[in-house]
Parts: structure tokens; sequence; C-alpha cells
């Protein structure tokens, strides 16, 4: 069993999957109390499915692009059953987790989208950067990014890892507490080979909006 907020059907608002059609399963519960959370009502809210009721909710929507997200997805170990039946039946799986907990057991057709925390978030010291190592070429590494410090702080993990020459490294804003074009101007003027990339599904509907 596993505890599900939401499923729905939408556009992929962030990575380089950015504006393609995806089903989303919203997995409650989460570790992490971001500062910027966007997804508060994941922390407690949601029923109890079975992974075969889950897998024929996905399959109503006739989408080849799945995506686990939470909450934290991963604080539920049958996630990773989910996952891995859902690569079995074809499908394209990503997986968003916050980097606190290992991503070493999860299937290896998953791609995942994993966020380094920075010091905005009050989250800095639940990195768990150890899971760099267990990361593959298609996975991606996010960055949101809410002040300078942050931006810094990003740059030099950046360095530190040699993240750009690994994977996609994606750098985002604090929506409502930075300018894209601030974020933006400082990538350029770094010449950082990141991906900037917005939360398209605020700019479409409400940024409050569920289910999109």
């Amino acid at each position: 069993m596993l505890k599900v907020n939401e499923i729905f059907y939408s556009i992929q608002g962030e990575s380089s999957n950015a504006g393609l059609p995806c089903v989303f399963v919203r997995l409650t519960y989460c570790n992490l109390r971001c500062s910027y959370c966007d997804t508060e009502y994941a922390f407690y809210e949601g029923k109890d499915f079975r992974i075969g009721e889950i897998i024929s909710e996905v399959n109503k929507y006739n989408c080849k692009l799945v995506e686990i997200t939470g909450g934290e997805p991963l604080v539920q170990s049958e996630s990773l059953i989910l996952m891995k039946e859902l690569c079995n039946l074809g499908y394209d799986v990503m997986l968003e987790t916050g980097g606190s907990l290992s991503v070493n057991d999860i299937d290896e057709r998953v791609k995942i989208i994993m966020d380094l925390k920075t010091p905005s978030s009050n989250m800095l010291k639940k990195n768990f950067y150890e899971n760099i190592n267990y990361l593959k070429p298609k996975d991606e590494i996010k960055f949101v990014i809410g002040s300078r410090e942050d931006y810094d702080w990003t740059k030099s993990k950046i360095e530190e890892y040699n993240l750009s020459n690994k994977f996609t490294v994606l750098l985002s804003c604090v929506f409502g507490k930075i300018e894209p074009l601030t974020l933006v101007n400082w990538i350029l003027e770094d010449k950082l080979n990141v991906r900037f990339q917005l939360q398209l599904h605020k700019f479409i509907w409400q940024p409050t909006t569920r289910g999109v």
C-alpha cells in the first residue's frame, strides 16, 4: 500500500521534459520542511492505494511519461516497487526527490530529478551528498535559488562535485522571491553550464492551483 495525495494529468512544469504531457503521482509525507515549499498539503493528506490501483489510474490517461513526486516519495519504501512496475509496463518514469534520502536502490530505468537544498531552504544540513555517486548521466540535479547567497553556494557545489560535466544541472527561482531575469543574468555573467528553468505550471495556472 502507498498513501497517495493526488494523481493527475498535466504538463511537465520542470526538468528537461518541461512542456510534455505527464501523469503525476503525488505521494503523501515529507521528511523536510523547506522554507519555500509549495506542496505542504502533501505532508499528511492522502488515501491508501494498492500499487495495482495506482497503475490503473495512470493507465486511464494513455500517456507514456509518469512522474512520481511528493512530498518526498522515498519516505514510502513501496514507491520503489511502484516505479519498477511502471518501468516494466513501458512507461518513462521520473522521480522528483529532495535529495535527503538515498537513491541507491531506485530502478536504473527511472530518471531521477534530485534537489540539492540551498541555504535559504533551511534544509542545508539534510543534503545527502553521497547520492551524487549513485546518479546516472541521464539524471538531473536541481537547485532552487532564493538569494545571491543561494546562487554563490550553488556555484561552489557545481565546481566541487564537477556536476555540469556529469549531469544536467537545473537552476530555478523561488517563485515570487527572486526575479527570473536576475538569476538569468547571474548565469550568463558567470557562463555557467546549466539549464535555467521556470515552473511553467505557475505561469499557466494560478500559482496555488492543485492538480496541475
